[in-house]
């Protein structure tokens, strides 16, 4: 039996919470929407009309909840401007900056090889 130190005990139960977050993250963000979202917010400040213009059949609700997630997560931040009526934009934080280039480069893949997926998808489900 081997002696136990105090710090291997705290880096363990770090790198668990770190997993469990993890798949938190993963769990909200792997959706329908949120990386298209992620993708256009890299692309600078947007306000809310804008997102759901750009994001093709997004509901109002659906676009709501994912930009709350986002903020949530500390991926992008809401500001809220003392107008009539009032203005909100979302922009990227660096953390949301940082996932942007993963999401845009996942983003860049479907483009890549969209037509071998969709003949694939014929081809299996013929």
């Amino acid at each position: 039996m081997g002696t136990k130190q105090v710090g291997d005990e705290l880096d363990q139960a770090d790198f668990t919470r770190a997993d469990t977050l993890a798949r938190e993250i993963f769990s909200d963000i792997a959706n329908k929407w949120a990386f298209l979202i992620i993708d256009i917010l890299g692309e600078g400040t947007q306000r809310f009309s804008e997102l759901r213009d750009r994001v093709d059949g997004i509901s109002h609700k659906m676009l709501t909840q994912n930009l709350r997630m986002l903020e949530r997560n500390g991926l992008a931040v809401r500001t809220v401007y003392p107008t009539v009526p009032p203005r909100v934009e979302y922009t990227l934080t660096e953390p949301g900056h940082a996932l942007r280039a993963t999401v845009h480069q996942m983003c860049d893949w479907t483009h890549q090889y969209f037509t071998q997926i969709e003949t694939s998808r014929q081809a299996f489900d013929a």
